[in-house]
């Protein structure tokens, strides 16, 4: 027959064990807890690629911001932001302006020279995306639908002509001016002469100060 103190520390070694058992920790469910967590980022992360992402722009004739279309134009935007991340665009001007058409920057310093660019990207001008006043563009040589490198123009007005085929392909918006149409405007109305190959450049240069992401 087991005796009163037997099973007293029969009962104390049972608690013992329960107490030690309740003190590891279960890494499987925090295992579980930290690969949700994960998913999440990464989520948080692949829909963050197509959200909205706005530039600032700053010139010697005022500021503009940007607002970038990833969604409906990933290529013209990755492409973008390549030179903006990398201060390409710093220093560089607007170098032809038609009062009634566009504005185009982005490939000539103020001595206009021009400057050294990655490839060509793919035309996204099929995207949906009008060339409508305040919008941004990619610039390419005609008869090369696929050109385009680092420069890029803005509409001042409505230009419907742009988004038909007439060549191979139209021209590619990918972005909208959300603040700064009185600058975009400025631009479009200063004086301009010929300068070496460009007929329609500024007579006093518009200068590109500094190009960069809005935080």
């Amino acid at each position: 027959m087991m005796t009163a103190i037997t099973r007293r520390r029969l009962m104390l070694l049972l608690v013992g064990c329960l107490m030690l058992a309740l003190a590891i920790p279960t890494t499987g469910v925090w295992a579980g807890d930290d690969s949700t967590k994960v998913e999440k980022k990464m989520e948080k992360k692949e829909g963050d690629d197509k959200a909205p992402v706005k530039v600032l722009m700053k010139t010697n004739l005022g500021d503009m911001t940007i607002e970038l279309d990833r969604a409906k134009a990933p290529i013209s935007v990755a492409n973008f932001l390549s030179y903006v991340d990398k201060g390409f665009y710093d220093g560089t001007v607007f170098h032809r302006v038609i009062p009634n058409f566009m504005i185009q920057g982005g490939g000539f310093t103020a001595d206009y020279e021009k400057k050294t660019t990655d490839a060509g990207i793919q035309n996204e001008w099929q995207n949906g995306l009008k060339n409508a006043r305040g919008t941004i563009a990619m610039a390419r040589l005609g008869g090369r639908p696929h050109s385009a490198t680092s420069q890029f123009f803005i509409n001042v007005k409505d230009n419907a002509a742009l988004d038909v085929a007439r060549d191979g392909a139209g021209y590619a918006v990918f972005g909208y001016v959300v603040d700064g149409l009185d600058v975009m405007d400025k631009i479009r109305n200063v004086k301009t002469a010929p300068k070496g190959m460009h007929a329609n450049a500024p007579a006093d240069p518009v200068i590109i100060l500094s190009c960069e992401r809005v935080k």
